[in-house]
């Protein structure tokens, strides 16, 4: 019987931390005006430069991630979708949006069905 109401607390005390109710922040649209231009870059050199690509320019934010080298700072993270002929590509890139939308990281991934 102890050994149920001590699990009973443990796990309404984890329940009740105060990460377990906050949501995630989304990022900021600040670096929208460079998604288009970054992921055309993007998807260019990763399909060899076909000209038959477009970039959608819907774009999407997703939650900001930390700096996993400063815990203080986070990235924004803006996602939107490319196009080659049959070829569809999801492109996420990562901004610090602080310092000029300075281009952090890059993501690509290609939707197919094997």
């Amino acid at each position: 019987m102890k050994y149920i109401i001590g699990l009973i607390v443990i796990s309404y005390a984890t329940l009740c931390t105060p990460t377990a109710f906050s949501a995630e922040k989304t990022s900021s649209m600040e670096c929208k005006k460079n998604v288009v231009s970054d992921a055309k870059k993007l998807l260019s050199f990763y399909r060899n430069h076909d000209d038959r690509m477009e970039i959608d320019d819907n774009i999407k934010p997703l939650p900001k991630i930390k700096n996993p080298q400063n815990r203080a700072q986070e990235f924004d993270v803006l996602e939107t979708w490319g196009y080659i002929y049959k070829g569809k590509y999801r492109i996420r890139l990562t901004y610090y949006s602080s310092i000029d939308c300075t281009l952090m990281g890059e993501d690509i991934l290609e939707y197919a069905s094997l």
